[in-house]
């Protein structure tokens, strides 16, 4: 990831044909294009077996908390504000309030994955395993496979802490945009949705 500015044609990626304009390195537009196709895979998969069994899905998610959902929600739409902050922050040349910005977005993410914990930790207490039903072993699937975003998200935040450019910035803050988008997606899906 290298400082990249808009070329003579205003385009911060010429020659990336639908991936030109967008901010950062376009090959982390394609890493985010094919994980939203994933995840929609996943998506359409799930809604497929809930629809054959209505009853059991609907009854197992009665065990989830949906204001541990919803607050895990916040802290993620929080942070990915944070991130958006630090995108603006690094533009207008303030590199420490950036990095401010970056480290909110980071300990915001630390935050999710340590609820999430409390959360995974109380429904194994419960003997609620990935193995109890379908609806449990989706919801184990689908949020550890986020969860795994998330961690590499906070690994892209920190680095880019680090290695401070425009690019890199523009570049972390687009992942973790994908990050937001997918729980926005996964909480009413897992949690609400009946």
């Amino acid at each position: 990831m290298s400082e990249a500015r808009p070329h003579g044609d205003g385009l911060p990626n010429p020659g990336w044909g639908p991936f030109a304009a967008l901010p950062g390195n376009p090959l982390m537009w394609v890493l985010i294009l094919s994980e939203l196709l994933v995840f929609a895979a996943f998506f359409a998969l799930y809604a497929w077996q809930r629809a054959a069994a209505p009853a059991l899905f609907d009854a197992a998610q009665r065990h989830l908390d949906p204001l541990m959902g919803g607050l895990n929600t916040l802290v993620l739409l929080t942070s990915g504000l944070a991130a958006a902050l630090a995108v603006e922050a690094i533009a207008a040349g303030r590199r420490r309030h950036a990095r401010r910005w970056l480290g909110a977005a980071l300990g915001l993410g630390a935050v999710f994955c340590t609820i999430k914990g409390l959360e995974y930790a109380d429904k194994l207490a419960a003997g609620l395993t990935p193995e109890t039903n379908l609806f449990f072993g989706f919801y184990y699937g689908l949020t550890a496979f986020h969860f795994a975003h998330v961690l590499f998200g906070m690994a892209l935040l920190a680095l880019v802490t680090w290695r401070l450019s425009t690019d890199n910035v523009e570049t972390a803050a687009a992942f973790w945009h994908l990050v937001d988008l997918i729980w926005i997606l996964l909480y009413p899906l897992l949690y609400l949705l009946r």
